[in-house]
């Protein structure tokens, strides 16, 4: 290995003093605007490159001389200009694709914006040297997606986890969000929750995006923490003339009968002979809406009836709010330097009430003659209010606050004529704050209740209504939440020729990054209890409580809610007031779960591309990542009821894995593309997971809940193959294989029958502060041995213009992706579990569309299917909870009624498609949430 290095860095160092040249410049089309992912090729000679998302490109190490420069872009046809070479020197060439003088631009029929803008990122995934699939903005703005998640499901291998309507959570390939990464120009985005690294999609507007890049393999430059894949988005870049985009739209939301708006806006221009240019962008979206939800804990009696332990009735009142600002600057010192700079500022506010009916501690009841038959239930009921104080900042609802910040600075410079030098620096910061959330509920104890007709829409239902009197106080509370990490983030990239291989293009690329991350959560959590003198509290009746029925109540109106305490009651309760509450600190809703999270990560790459003909190639290269780790968490014991911090547990952790990665790429045709490679990626575990927290509740519910700071980030080894064949008329069609072998992955141990000499064990260091229980209920991440993914995605995109008339206006847009996983060492209660897939893993996605377009009219019904599967393991199979399958139905239309204005209309989730988990078995339902449809209506100016 150190032999090759050093003869690869002498043949640098030979090429590097060569006496040659080099050419720059930045392709547009007719308005200006770049166009990413170009070939560009030279004669004579075997010279080609590809112009980056801002249309930039490059050529090293040409030698002294006149050349033809051919440009190929999809839609577009070629180009050539005559460029002359001086050595020593840049040669500055910028290229404008005209397509109203272009000789071969009439082979194709372009209809309209939204056809070219398919066409840049058809071209920047053909010429990609992995596999990738990439959409553009204006691709987003032909569904009716408001944020990137939304977008992103109708990408091949895509699927989302959604949040109130929305989606939020990534699945690539069937692999769960854990397993892949989110970046922001190339950096990753951190996450603004406390558990994990996810990044919350539904925090990003799609307006804000310019370009999406989802990369299902990695080269050897790119960060390895992306197993599934790797979703980069690109934030707009500035335009080469003025431009003016606006965007005023309206809604309606059935489920609350609220409407909703949104509007964007976009402006960018060039100064100083163009050498200086800057883009602003904005982004206001309000959307007031809500959900129905029923949930559901099944368990098991003695005889083996399955029966529904804990159920829930929960009515959701949300209003959320997104507000973003992005700016991007460049600045073109000369030929060879530009400096770039920008920022993104995700903002987004979230007000929820919440009033949730529990059937708690549910208790069968036998018929005297059969022991084992249920005739009915008894439980206690609790009718909660979820909400916030009320105040102008948090509108009495319990407000989560969401900010996404992400500043960055690169340059890009040519040294002499064969080296290229880029480096970028950044800093990200993602938060959540919620204060002053508050709970209230009353209690009704004992009360009989009827069984459920089924197990799919399950319902207690009294036998005799309680009265609001037997509604008794039971609980107050209020609680703080903070979490925030902060990343550092700074990268050098080199890149000089390396043609070891006579007359094929060589180079050699390596450089180093490095990151710093922080991340830390602190909560705080208090219980209040009216005093004495305050009895207006005691019981229901007393605090005029609002009713909910279950008319216009999805799925079925035999829901009801019922009585509970307003909002504005929990809102305007004076809880500082000590002669109306008395408060108490309540260390087990909080201590447990603070920590504090530092990990600095180094990682350096080498990476070789070379041609071996003009139509074969190849990418050869290794990654070493370097991670040190250092985690902070609690110790807790409950005694009598109270929680006692026993101390902190700071655990320090350093590793390193090598990454090697080959990638072939083989073009036999102009239209065809095919691909293979070896790929090595790794996921680090979730910070909560890695915390060294340990919790201990002795008693009657004998639990402990521990982190795991000795887990170890899984590594996989993937290979993929992908052929893809282009229509001229800007469509392709592809299929491809892939397999993942991944090791160390983590699952979630549970353990019913954890014994004290398990935990003197485990943690040994700890074995005083174990009560005498004979068993606990244990529950960890851990470890397990391996698991096989495989699977293969075909797609389907094309105009149907080789039709007649009417029809060649008609376009489809499909695709499959199927994926099996088989783990290995997953163990629950100490038995072994085999055959279970990979929790996370969705077996069958679909995505379609059909489109009817032409210059002026747009209409699109679009179609999203993610098949059930298993999202969380266990102890037993009993226990196993099932994401279900999901169906989504859309629609929109645009018309346009000049050629720089546009209406449109939109309407999302016409099926009316409910959130399902299920536990076990498919037809017991642990929660469906139902969201209705939501429609849009606006216009869309573009100057």
């Amino acid at each position: 290995m150190k032999k090759l290095i050093t003869t690869v860095l002498f043949c640098a160092t030979v090429f590097v003093f060569a006496q040659k040249g080099s050419i720059s410049g930045i392709i547009n089309d007719s308005n200006q605007i770049p166009l990413p992912g170009a070939k560009l090729t030279l004669t004579p000679g075997n010279y080609y490159t590809i112009s980056d998302a801002t249309g930039d490109y490059v050529f090293l190490n040409v030698p002294e001389g006149t050349y033809t420069l051919t440009v190929d872009y999809i839609g577009y046809g070629s180009q050539q200009s005559t460029v002359v070479v001086k050595s020593e020197n840049n040669t500055s060439v910028d290229v404008l694709f005209d397509k109203n003088k272009s000789t071969t631009i009439k082979e194709v029929r372009l209809l309209g914006i939204s056809r070219q803008n398919q066409a840049r990122a058809l071209n920047t995934q053909k010429n990609n040297s992995n596999i990738t699939n990439i959409v553009s903005s204006d691709q987003v703005g032909k569904f009716p997606d408001s944020n990137i998640g939304d977008a992103l499901k109708r990408v091949p291998g895509i699927t989302m986890q959604n949040d109130q309507g929305e989606a939020r959570d990534i699945i690539i390939r069937g692999l769960a969000p854990e397993l892949n990464s989110v970046t922001l120009n190339g950096n990753r985005i951190p996450s603004a929750e406390g558990n994990n690294r996810r990044v919350q999609m539904d925090l990003i507007p799609s307006d804000m995006i310019q370009l999406i890049e989802v990369n299902k393999t990695l080269t050897p430059d790119m960060d390895a923490d992306a197993i599934g894949g790797s979703v980069n988005l690109i934030t707009r870049t500035a335009p080469n003339k003025e431009r003016i985009s606006l965007t005023a739209a309206g809604g309606y939301n059935p489920i609350r009968d609220k409407v909703s708006s949104n509007t964007a806006f976009m402006y960018g221009n060039r100064y100083f002979g163009k050498k200086f240019g800057f883009v602003f962008n904005g982004s206001y979206n309000n959307q007031d809406y809500g959900s129905d939800n029923v949930e559901g804990v099944w368990a098991q009696d003695k005889f083996g009836n399955a029966y529904i332990r804990e159920m829930d009735i929960r009515k959701y009142d949300v209003r959320r709010e997104r507000k973003s600002l992005g700016a991007n600057f460049d600045f073109k010192i000369n030929d060879k330097n530009i400096i770039k700079a920008g920022a993104v500022y995700n903002w987004r506010d979230d007000w929820e009430n919440r009033y949730r009916l529990r059937f708690n501690k549910v208790t069968p009841i036998y018929d005297k003659t059969d022991e084992s038959l249920i005739t009915g239930y008894k439980a206690d009921l609790r009718a909660q209010t979820k909400g916030g104080i009320d105040t102008d900042k948090s509108k009495a609802a319990r407000l989560e606050r969401q900010i996404m910040q992400n500043y960055f600075i690169n340059g890009e410079h040519l040294l002499g004529s064969q080296l290229q030098l880029n480096w970028s620096g950044g800093y990200s910061r993602a938060s959540e704050d919620r204060p002053n959330e508050r709970y209230i509920d009353y209690q009704s104890k004992g009360v009989a209740l009827s069984g459920y007709d089924s197990e799919k829409e399950p319902l207690l239902t009294p036998t005799t209504e309680p009265t609001l009197k037997s509604f008794k106080f039971r609980t107050l509370t209020e609680q703080f939440g903070h979490t925030y990490e902060d990343e550092i983030t700074g990268k050098v990239d080199l890149r000089i020729p390396l043609n070891i291989i006579s007359e094929q293009k060589g180079r050699l690329r390596f450089g180093a990054k490095t990151r710093i991350k922080q991340k830390e959560r602190e909560n705080s959590f208090n219980d209040y209890t009216p005093t004495d003198a305050n009895t207006s509290l005691a019981t229901m009746d007393k605090i005029n409580p609002v009713y909910w029925d279950g008319k216009n109540w999805s799925p079925n109106s035999k829901y009801i809610p019922g009585y509970f305490a307003s909002k504005q009651l929990l809102g305007n309760l004076d809880l500082y007031n000590t002669g109306m509450f008395s408060s108490e600190s309540n260390p087990a809703e909080y201590l447990g779960v603070n920590y504090k999270a530092k990990e600095q990560i180094y990682a350096g790459y080498i990476r070789w591309d070379q041609n071996i003909t003009d139509d074969f190639s190849f990418i050869a290269g290794l990654r070493l990542e370097n991670t040190h780790t250092e985690y902070t968490g609690n110790i807790t014991k409950t005694e009598d009821d109270d929680v006692m911090l026993e101390g902190e547990r700071k655990i320090k952790n350093d590793y390193t894995n090598y990454l090697p990665s080959i990638t072939f790429k083989y073009t036999p045709t102009d239209d065809m593309v095919l691909r293979a490679a070896y790929t090595t990626s790794l996921a680090r575990p979730g910070y909560y997971n890695l915390s060294p927290f340990v919790n201990i509740t002795p008693g009657e519910d004998a639990q402990i809940h521990a982190g795991n700071p000795d887990l170890k980030a899984s590594y996989a080894h993937n290979f993929d193959v992908m052929g893809e064949y282009y229509f001229k008329s800007v469509g392709l069609i592809s299929i491809g294989g892939f397999y993942k072998k991944i090791n160390k992955f983590i699952f979630n141990y549970i353990d019913q029958n954890f014994t004290r000499d398990k935990f003197t064990q485990q943690f040994p260091d700890l074995a005083n502060d174990l009560g005498a229980d004979n068993t606990y209920v244990f529950s960890q991440a851990r470890n397990g041995q391996s698991v096989d993914v495989y699977g293969f995605e075909v797609a389907l995109q094309r105009q149907l213009d080789f039709l007649p008339g009417f029809l060649s206006y008609f376009g489809i847009y499909a695709n499959y992706t199927y994926t099996h996983s088989k783990a290995k060492g997953i163990v629950g209660d100490d038995v072994q579990r085999e055959g279970l897939m990979l929790p996370g893993t969705a077996p069958h996605m679909f995505n379609s569309s059909l489109s009817w377009e032409n210059k002026r009219f747009s209409a699109r019904v679009s179609l999203n299917y993610t098949a059930s599967y298993l999202d969380e393991i266990g102890g037993v199979a009993f226990d196993d909870r099932y994401y279900d399958k999901q169906t989504f139905l859309d629609a929109n239309v645009s018309y346009a009624i000049t050629e720089k204005i546009r209406f449109f209309v939109e309407a999302n989730n016409l099926t009316n498609q409910p959130l399902r988990y299920y536990q076990g078995e498919k037809n017991r339902t642990m929660q469906m949430e139902y969201y209705k449809p939501r429609y849009n209506v606006g216009l869309k100016f573009d100057f």
